[in-house]
């Protein structure tokens, strides 16, 4: 907010959004381009004979600025899954989830996609959706408490909707996706739905071991308002419960640390901080 120093929760989000990686990391190639990195030492402990005695190799190059991972041969996709299922099979990879994320370039030009489990351990940038959902007064914020079950931040509160764009999505598509599945709302119900903004997060993931992932995450967050008699309703089990509450509780639970890293992040922009 103009004129106004930012309160010590929204100082915090963005200094928690931007921290540095817990342990030193080199690039990650597929082919000559640079899609992500690993922690040092990672690609070392791990089985990778099971990986390279197929069309696939990993090895590690020298470059201008170091020493790199780079793998080649056959299929993209394919080679980038069966180095998942080798990070699996190490205990070396987050949640399984049975989901592709696209896999980029440096200049966001699609080369693959991978299994959703690797892209913290392999420091492969992703896209998020959020929605900031207002009642039909503008005058409280609709919330989310992440299911129990979650695999990262259970019970942690959250925007009404957050959620990773996979390889089968655009942002549009993942907005609708994840809002109906998340909250049980289409996008037609809601009043004034407009982009936000994009914030970006990179700091270090324990997916893999402590320390051991990078997230690069850009968020893309939209607003809109539930007109009246409009209530959110989880459909994918993934939620425990939603709360609607006035700016001033939200801004004290902010101020309790009690919401995940992004939707910290993203509800400092929703106000202006």
């Amino acid at each position: 907010m103009s004129g106004q120093h930012a309160p010590d929760w929204a100082r915090a989000a963005r200094k928690r959004a931007h921290a540095g990686a817990a342990r030193p990391r080199l690039p990650l190639l597929l082919g000559q381009s640079t899609i992500g990195s690993v922690a040092t030492g990672l690609l070392d402990e791990i089985g990778l004979q099971p990986l390279c005695s197929k069309r696939w190799q990993l090895s590690k190059v020298k470059q201008d600025r170091g020493a790199a991972w780079q793998l080649e041969g056959g299929d993209a996709t394919q080679a980038l899954n069966a180095l998942a299922q080798a990070l699996r099979a190490a205990g070396r990879c987050g949640p399984w989830r049975d989901e592709q994320v696209a896999v980029c370039d440096a200049q966001g030009v699609r080369q693959a996609s991978v299994e959703r489990g690797a892209v913290r351990v392999l420091g492969i940038a992703t896209q998020a959706v959020h929605l900031v959902g207002l009642d039909a007064s503008g005058e409280r914020l609709w919330l989310q408490q992440r299911s129990r079950t979650k695999a990262t931040h259970p019970l942690a509160w959250d925007t009404l909707m957050g959620g990773l764009v996979s390889a089968a999505d655009d942002i549009d598509t993942a907005l609708a996706r994840e809002t109906w599945e998340e909250a049980g709302l289409r996008l037609a119900q809601l009043a004034g739905l407009q982009r936000g903004g994009t914030e970006r997060g990179t700091r270090p993931s324990d997916e893999g071991g402590p320390g051991c992932g990078w997230m690069d995450e850009r968020i893309h967050w939209f607003r809109a308002a539930l007109p009246a008699g409009l209530q959110p309703s989880n459909q994918d089990g993934e939620v425990e419960r939603f709360e609607c509450l006035p700016h001033a509780q939200v801004q004290t639970r902010l101020a309790q640390g009690v919401f995940t890293p992004e939707a910290a992040l993203v509800l400092a922009a929703f106000y202006g901080w």
